[in-house]
């Protein structure tokens, strides 16, 4: 029987849960955030796989695990992992292969909507007793006919783009690797350069990975791109946008709104200038979370570690 390692800061209901769908020939231990370095230290010594979510294993940690075959990530994230160290371990590390990306696109959608329907004052207003006070019939919009433009065509990206295209929106994307033709034309969407992809999209949303080519990538110069009418999304790492240049974007009136899922700090400071605006929609991180994901990503993890067993390749190789 195969040991795994679920490292995790997650509450118990959602641990059961996710080794429920673990196979009779794992055996799971969980570890929580609770435990000691010590703690983990001893628990992967003789593990076969780690399973990790929301608590990195330290550097210690990892060169503990000396029998460790693959380290499974249950996030899509991986910038606080040290993929250096686990590929010089000789050891694959793999993202959750887009089990979230349903969970992610809804959660972007959501945020362009709120912003074009101003739903948040809207909602403030008829609580009360201001009825339609923030609803002038100049300062609301609709999807259809606007251009979405994607960063970044992953799982998710792709997910985002059919989503909006069934509000009759056009999409364009920029990617660091293209799309073949053939699936730009079953996705319907148009491949961009970075630079067009700002100067003609009236929403942005970023849907990249955080790294050394991405990290502030949206910037003062991409938003002096950008159309005033034009609105940014975030949902995918808080450091991909300069939010310094974001905070001088909003104030200077250079974009209409963003919708924030990530910060660059988080938890979120109480005195970030972000959550002030009334053109901003934040929310705490909470784009991939909900209950449906859970076994999505649990199957994807087991079944990566089932792969190792038969002497295959994992899929969605990060490192």
């Amino acid at each position: 029987m195969a040991k795994v390692v679920f490292l995790n800061g997650l509450p118990s209901k959602i641990v059961n849960e996710i080794i429920s769908y673990a196979p009779d020939h794992l055996d799971i231990r969980a570890i929580g955030s609770e435990s000691s370095e010590i703690q983990r230290i001893n628990a992967v010594s003789d593990a076969d796989f780690l399973l990790c979510y929301r608590l990195e294993p330290s550097d210690d940690v990892l060169r503990s695990a000396k029998k460790c075959r693959l380290v499974q990530l249950l996030a899509a994230g991986y910038d606080k992992t040290n993929l250096k160290l686990i590929r010089d371990l000789g050891i694959d590390c793999c993202n959750n292969g887009g089990a979230n990306s349903w969970a992610v696109s809804d959660h972007a959608v959501l945020l362009m909507l709120s912003l074009y329907k101003k739903l948040l004052s809207a909602s403030s207003d008829t609580i009360n007793g201001r009825w339609d006070a923030s609803i002038d019939g100049q300062n609301t919009f609709e999807m259809a006919g606007k251009v979405v433009g994607i960063l970044g065509m992953g799982n998710i990206g792709k997910q985002v783009a059919k989503r909006v295209q069934g509000f009759g929106s056009v999409v364009q994307y920029y990617d660091v690797n293209m799309l073949d033709d053939e699936t730009n034309k079953s996705l319907n969407v148009c491949p961009v350069s970075i630079e067009s992809l700002f100067e003609t999209s009236d929403i942005i949303s970023c849907h990249t990975s955080l790294n050394e080519n991405t990290y502030h990538i949206v910037n003062k110069d991409k938003f002096a791109l950008m159309k005033r009418s034009s609105i940014l999304i975030n949902t995918s790492r808080g450091s991909v946008v300069d939010e310094t240049a974001l905070i001088e974007a909003i104030s200077g009136g250079l974009i209409a709104g963003a919708g924030i899922d990530v910060f660059e700090n988080e938890p979120v400071d109480a005195d970030n200038p972000l959550l002030g605006f009334s053109n901003v929609v934040s929310t705490p991180h909470m784009a991939g979370t909900t209950w449906d994901t859970w076994r999505r990503r649990a199957e994807f993890g087991f079944e990566n570690m089932d792969l190792v067993l038969q002497g295959k390749s994992p899929i969605s190789i990060v490192n």
